[in-house]
């Protein structure tokens, strides 16, 4: 389950972080931003990963935090950047917490919650989430499922790659790139990627840095990298499946497809926009309301149909044109689970194995 997403159309943010314009009440029982008839403060602060939010103000974010607010009156206040970006954003701000809700990619939810940046809330539908897409102890859920895939220009390219190796071919020298392990989500996605298809971090590693010769170089934020692509500045990157099939809506050169080992299949692995409470979130409250309804069935059945991602709710079976083609692009695609427990124990030695391999 693609990507602090999203990770799931989406406003880009390099290097540093954007606050977007805060969305404002239709409707609810006070403005949005007041206070209520207790006084507690009607906003709700999110840190995302991008993707599900859209430039254009008709990303599922925008739609499901317009609706929130116009159901509760609660301000959301938004905040959005690479997943490791917003993990250690929250780490910085602990002596002064800003965010109620955190929403990242694996393995940077697991890290926030074993750094100690999360608290137990299950929000409701949440018994409705597959047991690998939530933790066990209520730190996190998945509220949108999504998948890691790349990306490439139809137009300079009839036929997607099929093979990791294709990439090494001198015509992709300075039209190649992918976002950086360990800051991005998807960055970090191509390593558990290629450590599976490869067999390993040695043989991953050796590759990887054969793929340097290509490669543009780093980047923070993965969405980007599509605009780039479908401009042609760009014949292949990294992404994941919700953040460019909804920038495709608007990006008629994009493609998406799924490197496969010379010999083997095409391979993906589920990388969910994964929410948490935030540990002493400022606006706890509302917090809770806001996964709540993120989880709930009208916004579930939103995340395809708008979103052009899955939804994290089992119970969901969406139908919309949307949905069909969303399938239809992930047959024949083999999923395979990555440990998240490997992965977070030793991600840091992984990404430090990349920076060597790569001179990055």
């Amino acid at each position: 389950m693609p990507r602090i997403l999203v990770l799931r159309g989406a406003a880009a943010v390099t290097g540093s972080l954007a606050l977007a314009a805060s969305l404002t009440a239709c409707g609810g029982s006070s403005p949005a931003g007041s206070a209520d008839s207790e006084g507690a403060e009607r906003v709700v602060t999110v840190y995302s990963a991008d993707g599900l939010k859209s430039e254009k103000g008709d990303g599922w974010y925008d739609r499901v935090f317009a609706d929130f607010t116009k159901k509760t009156g609660i301000e959301v206040k938004y905040v959005e950047g690479g997943s490791g970006e917003m993990v250690q954003r929250a780490v910085r701000e602990r002596t002064n917490t800003q965010a109620d809700v955190l929403i990242t990619l694996p393995p940077f939810i697991q890290q926030a919650d074993g750094k100690g940046l999360l608290q137990s809330y299950v929000p409701q539908g949440a018994d409705k989430v597959n047991g690998a897409d939530k933790s066990t102890d209520g730190k996190w859920t998945s509220v949108v499922n999504n998948y890691f895939g790349f990306v490439y220009n139809k137009k300079e390219l009839p036929e997607a790659p099929k093979t990791w190796e294709e990439l090494l071919d001198a015509r992709y020298k300075g039209k190649l790139q992918y976002s950086t392990p360990g800051v991005a989500g998807d960055g970090t996605a191509v390593l558990i990627k290629s450590m599976h298809d490869f067999g390993g971090k040695e043989p991953a590693m050796e590759y990887l840095k054969k793929l340097q010769a290509n490669n543009v170089g780093p980047s923070s934020s993965t969405s980007k990298l599509a605009p780039k692509t479908d401009k042609g500045e760009l014949l292949v990157a990294n992404g994941d499946v919700q953040m460019n099939f909804a920038q495709s809506k608007s990006m008629p050169n994009l493609g998406i497809w799924f490197p496969a080992k010379e010999g083997g299949k095409p391979t993906s692995f589920a990388l969910p926009y994964a929410a948490g409470l935030v540990d002493k979130a400022p606006h706890s409250e509302n917090g809770k309301k806001l996964l709540d309804h993120l989880l709930g069935e009208e916004a579930q059945r939103l995340v395809s149909e708008v979103g052009g991602g899955f939804p994290a709710r089992s119970d969901i079976k969406p139908t919309d044109a949307n949905a069909i083609e969303l399938t239809k692009l992930m047959t024949g695609v083999e999923i395979f689970e990555p440990d998240w427990a490997d992965i977070d124990k030793n991600l840091t030695g992984y990404v430090d194995a990349w920076k060597s391999a790569t001179g990055s």
